[in-house]
C-alpha cells in the first residue's frame, strides 16, 4: 500500500460501505465523518508504521461507549475485507496481509 492520501481514500471508501449497511449505519448517526475518517486514517497508518500511535487503552476508551455487537464488528472487518481488495488488488490474501493487523488491534 503506498503512502498516506491511498489509505484516506481506502477509509473513505470503507466507511462509504459502513454507511450503506442497514446493520453498521446506525453506529455513526450524527457522527462528524471527516473528523473520524482523519482519525481512523492515521490510526491506520499508524498500525502500518506511519508516525501516529495509539494505545489499545485509548482505542477502548475511543469506542467504548458504542457497545459494538459481534454480529456488526463482523460485518465491519468483512466491509473492510472488501474495501481493502479493491483498492489493494484482487488477490484476498494480499488484502488479508494489510488487513489482519488492523483487525488485531480493534
Amino acid at each position: 500500500m503506498a503512502g498516506f492520501a491511498k489509505i484516506s481514500r481506502v477509509v473513505s471508501a470503507f466507511y462509504d460501505k459502513i454507511l450503506e449497511s442497514r446493520r453498521t449505519n446506525p453506529y455513526f448517526a450524527g457522527v462528524d465523518m471527516r473528523r473520524l475518517i482523519d482519525h481512523q486514517t492515521k490510526f491506520i497508518a499508524s498500525i502500518m508504521g506511519g508516525p501516529a500511535s495509539y494505545t489499545k487503552d485509548q482505542l477502548e476508551r475511543l469506542d467504548s461507549h458504542l457497545a459494538v455487537s459481534e454480529r456488526s464488528f463482523s460485518e465491519l472487518a468483512a466491509l473492510l475485507r472488501e474495501t481493502s481488495i479493491v483498492w489493494i488488488g484482487n488477490a484476498a490474501s494480499t488484502a488479508d496481509a494489510h488487513i489482519l493487523p488492523i483487525l488485531t488491534e480493534l
